[in-house]
């Protein structure tokens, strides 16, 4: 059973940075067709990606975050991460970290089976 914990949420302001973090454990972590990403979910708006890995390790970006939010992983401790600078009040969501099985389509939201509990990320001007 695939288990996802996400950690370091928080509010900044902002301009602010916050680094997410997300503990993977209950599958071989290190093999390369195992795909990750990040999604959010703002207040009454559906799920939409936001960062993923895909094929080969290919990282894909959504349009407003790129430049500012960075994927990441490392895969001697099963985690994969999110960098992001520059927030922004639109920012504000939770963040979740996900399994996306098929390794394409890493922005869709429906591409995913496994999913974390979520971090609140609150951004404020």
């Amino acid at each position: 059973q695939v288990e996802l914990v996400e950690s370091g949420g928080g509010s900044v302001q902002a301009g602010g940075s916050l680094t997410l973090s997300c503990s993977a454990s209950g599958y071989t972590y290190t093999r390369s067709t195992y795909c990750m990403g990040w999604l959010r979910q703002a207040a009454g708006k559906g799920r939409e990606g936001v960062a993923s890995f895909e094929i080969g390790g290919v990282t894909t970006y959504a349009e407003s975050v790129k430049g500012r939010f960075t994927i990441t992983r490392d895969n001697t401790k099963n985690t994969l991460y999110l960098q992001m600078n520059s927030l922004k009040p639109e920012d504000t969501a939770m963040y979740y970290c996900a399994v996306n099985p098929s390794c394409r389509e890493g922005l869709v939201a429906s591409q995913y089976d496994y999913w974390g509990q979520g971090t609140q990320v609150t951004v404020s001007s």
